[in-house]
């Protein structure tokens, strides 16, 4: 779990997100998103494929198909691919600024990952909270607002939403 508390209203905090062809522009480790399949007016039921990058040498590339769009408040995906399992992001209207709480849970298909997880568990956690910090101070510069708040996995395992 992964929260970000940014300085912007939830519309467009909302609108940044959804724009997920536009996340290579500010997320540091979002390679590219190709769009496979467009979904209704809104979204719903389209389908990207993301290849991402880390601070650790290695890449993944999955398709997300956007499961549940609930303006301005919830998305939810099922990825496939390298990655599997579901994603959702939760925004939280706190007047002037937007508290964004992201799950994702999903297993790897890379067989060297699903070897050393036991082992390297603490260091993948330790990847993958360097990734979601930088996008939220990507998301930040994009919106041209302050980051106010990170707190990756690693800092909430005891704290329950």
């Amino acid at each position: 779990m992964t929260r970000w508390h940014l300085d912007a209203p939830i519309e467009r905090v909302w609108d940044a997100l959804v724009a997920s062809e536009e996340w290579p522009k500010w997320w540091h480790f979002v390679k590219k998103v190709v769009e496979i399949k467009k979904g209704d007016a809104q979204g719903l039921g389209s389908v990207r494929r993301f290849t991402w990058t880390s601070r650790l040498p290695y890449r993944l590339c999955f398709e997300v198909r956007v499961k549940v769009l609930e303006k301005p408040h919830w998305i939810e995906g099922i990825a496939s691919g390298d990655l599997n399992g579901t994603g959702s992001w939760k925004l939280d209207d706190l007047g002037d600024s937007t508290r964004v709480t992201y799950v994702w849970l999903v297993s790897t298909e890379k067989a060297w990952m699903n070897l050393l997880a036991p082992i390297l568990a603490p260091v993948f956690t330790w990847n993958h909270d360097q990734v979601m910090q930088e996008g939220g101070k990507g998301m930040a510069r994009h919106l041209g607002v302050s980051l106010l708040d990170f707190q990756g996995s690693r800092s909430r395992r005891s704290e329950r939403i």
